[in-house]
């Protein structure tokens, strides 16, 4: 698979966002890589971030994560409304 960066660190898909994705009918990787490269960066908390994508046609994708530092790791995926 494709290596995808935000910021200069790489981010890593743990097992568990994968068995989320496809529990919630979510196009592993297709969709989940268009959303970590285009989507809006919300940050929360002190380590916390998301990245949002929404759009008109489909419902929005929500990968939410970890800054740890050196790497950021989507930890779950989410649909949204």
């Amino acid at each position: 698979m494709k290596e995808v960066y935000f910021e200069g660190k790489p981010i890593i898909i743990m097992v568990h966002a994968i068995k989320r994705a496809r529990q919630r009918e979510i196009a592993y990787p297709d969709r989940i890589f268009s959303v970590l490269k285009s989507g809006i960066v919300k940050r929360f908390g002190k380590h916390g971030i998301k990245f949002i994508s929404r759009s008109k046609k489909r419902e929005s994708v929500i990968c939410v994560g970890e800054d740890i530092g050196y790497a950021i790791i989507i930890k779950t995926i989410e649909r949204g409304n």
